[in-house]
């Protein structure tokens, strides 16, 4: 399971991802090969491909956000 803290909500674009869930917040990806960036709490930037149906779980957690993603929903 991959997992990133950010202090930034993330915008989801519309076109890759729809928002399947409230609580928890869940956002899954609507077509293949849809890249994500993140920049974690140390300030180090990731950029993730996804698959399509993959699906990402934010969690607002004092002050930041925890994002989790199943691996094998990478690319």
């Amino acid at each position: 399971m991959g997992l990133l803290y950010t202090k930034f909500y993330m915008d989801f674009d519309e076109d890759d991802w729809k928002q399947i869930s409230n609580d928890p917040i869940l956002f899954q990806t609507i077509k293949d090969d849809v890249t994500l960036d993140i920049e974690d709490t140390s300030h180090k930037s990731y950029k993730i491909h996804f698959k399509e149906g993959s699906k990402i779980k934010m969690l607002r957690v004092t002050g930041r956000f925890r994002i989790t993603w199943d691996d094998e929903d990478i690319l």
